[in-house]
């Protein structure tokens, strides 16, 4: 999710200032007091007068989230798919190669026109691909021509190993003509990167 929000939270009888962040698996404060929420872990989410209360089977916190308090908590509630993340639109031609967890994917591949995860479609409108090592990134540029003009790459990779890091996978796609656009939380192992044409090239 990548929401970010300067505010003041309440737990445990203390107050703190800090910056809370709303990830797609976890929610984060970082200030006097700290807190690392798994979002699977909450029992209850309820925004009222601009903070959000939360209660998990540790204990419960108060964040002082203004207009943004709503917003968190039907996020908390009611979270996205991956597919909705990502921005898969039904009706769309999909090529998954590489991917350590193509099972996140079941409902974008039940609702596309046409769907392959052995070779990419010709003018796919968006592509999957896997990428676990540095090796890896070396076959970018070579699914850029079966992307449609319009058409996205979203290159997965690991969380928090060295072997491979964001750095390397944007260098990757940069090299292949690309710009990136976005960063989501593929899932609780994996980050997903988003790239597209410059549009001078679409």
């Amino acid at each position: 999710m990548g929401r970010e929000v300067l505010c003041t939270v309440r737990s445990n009888g203390k107050r703190s200032q800090g910056t809370a962040l709303l990830e797609t698996n976890e929610i984060i404060f970082r200030g006097d007091l700290r807190l690392k929420i798994p979002i699977a872990s909450i029992k209850s989410a309820v925004a009222r007068d601009g903070e959000l209360h939360l209660k998990w089977p540790d204990t419960s916190a108060i964040f002082e989230l203004g207009d943004q308090a709503e917003k968190w908590a039907c996020a908390i509630l009611h979270p996205k798919t991956v597919a909705e993340k990502l921005g898969i639109k039904p009706g769309s031609r999909i090529s998954v190669l590489r991917l350590a967890e193509p099972q996140a994917l079941n409902y974008a591949r039940k609702s596309a026109a046409a769907f392959a995860d052995d070779k990419p479609l010709l003018d796919s409108d968006v592509i999957f691909f896997g990428a676990e090592t540095v090796p890896d990134l070396a076959r970018v540029k070579k699914l850029i021509p079966s992307l449609a003009s319009n058409g996205a790459l979203w290159i997965v990779y690991p969380k928090g190993r060295k072997a491979i890091t964001e750095l390397h996978v944007l260098t990757a796609g940069r090299d292949a003509g690309l710009v990136d656009i976005k960063v989501v939380g593929y899932s609780a192992t994996h980050t997903a990167l988003k790239f597209v044409r410059p549009k001078t090239k679409r």
